[in-house]
C-alpha cells in the first residue's frame, strides 16, 4: 500500500501554490505554502495520528463519496465546526516541478480529533497529537517547528547566514575584501524575500565562481594585486562542513569598485536570473519567490521583466 496517493480532483488543486518551506519533524512531514498556509503532508499526518497512511489516503479519496461513508461524513463535520469550508480534504500544490499533495490545519485537526475521541479503540497517539496541536495552536506549532516567520523571513534562514559570518568574519586579512562578506545584501534582499537558503543554495558561490572567471580572463592580477586563498568554514550543519576548511579567494581591496560595478551591470541583470532558474529546477527555490527576488535585486533601469522571464 506504500504506493497509494490520493486522486486529484479538480476542486483539490491549487498549483498556483508552491511550498515555501518543508521539513520532518520527528518523523512528521509538515511546511508552510508561498502564501503562508501550514500544512502536514499525508505521511505527515498519518504519523501524527498513529495509523498507516493508507488510512488518510482512503479518507481523502472517499471525502466527495454519494452517499458518504460515516467516517468521513463525521470528519466533514468536524471541519465544518471550525468554521471552515469542508469540500476540500487536501491541496495538490506544486514543489520543484512535482506535484505534492498536503492536507490543511482544520482537516488535520478534524481527522485527528476522529482518531482520538470518535474512531472504535482507543488511540492514545491520536490523542496526543491532538491534545499538543490545540493547545499550541496548529498554525503557531508548525511555524514553530519549521522555522518560518509569517511576516516574511526565515528564522532558519537568518541563522545559516549568522552562522556562517561568525565563522568568517575574521579569516579576512587586511587590505583584502571577500566576496561572500560583499554580498551580504544580496543574501539579506534574498531572505526577506522569503528565498529559503541553506546547503544547496548558497549564492557566494555562484557570484564567487562568475568573478573569478571575471578575474581570470581580464588577468586583473596584473591591473591590481594578486589574489590569495583563505579558510572558508561551513556550520557543523551543513554537509560541507565535512571537508573544512574550504579555500576561498579573497581579492586586493583595490579591485573593489570593479567587482561592485561588476555586481551591479553583469551578475545582478544576468547572471543572478539563471542561477535562480537552476534552483528553481532542482527544487531549492519556489519560482514565485525567486521572481519576486529578481524584481527587487534587479537594478531599477533595467527591465525587471526581461530578468524574470529567465526562471519562467
Amino acid at each position: 500500500m506504500s504506493d497509494l496517493v490520493p486522486s486529484t480532483g479538480q476542486v483539490q488543486l491549487e498549483l498556483s501554490l508552491e511550498v515555501a518551506v518543508e521539513q520532518e519533524i520527528n518523523g512528521v512531514g509538515m511546511g508552510v505554502l508561498s502564501d503562508g498556509t501550514p500544512y502536514l503532508n499525508i505521511r505527515g499526518l498519518a504519523a501524527m495520528c498513529g495509523v498507516d497512511h493508507s488510512q488518510i489516503v482512503r479518507i481523502t479519496n472517499d471525502w466527495d463519496a454519494v452517499p458518504l461513508k460515516p467516517r468521513e461524513a463525521k470528519i466533514r463535520e468536524l471541519v465544518r465546526v471550525q468554521g471552515v469550508d469542508d469540500h476540500v480534504a487536501f491541496q495538490a500544490v506544486m514543489r520543484g516541478g512535482t506535484v505534492h499533495h498536503i492536507v490543511p490545519g482544520p482537516v488535520c485537526m478534524a481527522i485527528l480529533e476522529y482518531y482520538a475521541f470518535e474512531a472504535r479503540g482507543e488511540n492514545d497517539h491520536a490523542a496526543a497529537s491532538y491534545r499538543i496541536l490545540a493547545r499550541k495552536g496548529f498554525n503557531d506549532y508548525v511555524y514553530a517547528q519549521v522555522g518560518y516567520n509569517p511576516d516574511g523571513t526565515s528564522k532558519v534562514a537568518w541563522k545559516q547566514f549568522h552562522d556562517r559570518v561568525t565563522l568568517n568574519y575574521h579569516q579576512v586579512p587586511d587590505g583584502y575584501f571577500s566576496v561572500f562578506k560583499e554580498i551580504a545584501d544580496i543574501t539579506v534582499t534574498l531572505i526577506k524575500q522569503g528565498v529559503e537558503l541553506g546547503d544547496k543554495f548558497i549564492p557566494d558561490i555562484s557570484v564567487g565562481m562568475a568573478w573569478g572567471k571575471h578575474w581570470s580572463s581580464g588577468n586583473l592580477d596584473n591591473v591590481y594585486d594578486s589574489r590569495k586563498k583563505v579558510p572558508h568554514y561551513y556550520p557543523a550543519h551543513f554537509p560541507q562542513a565535512l571537508s573544512n576548511p574550504q579555500d576561498a579567494w579573497v581579492y586586493p581591496d583595490e579591485a573593489l569598485p570593479e567587482f561592485r560595478s561588476w555586481v551591479r551591470k553583469t551578475y545582478l541583470p544576468d547572471k543572478l536570473p539563471k542561477y535562480l532558474s537552476s534552483k528553481v529546477a532542482d527544487g531549492s527555490v519556489g519560482g514565485l519567490k525567486a521572481q519576486q527576488a529578481i524584481a527587487v535585486l534587479v537594478p531599477k533601469k533595467l527591465s525587471a521583466s526581461t530578468a524574470t522571464a529567465a526562471i519562467k
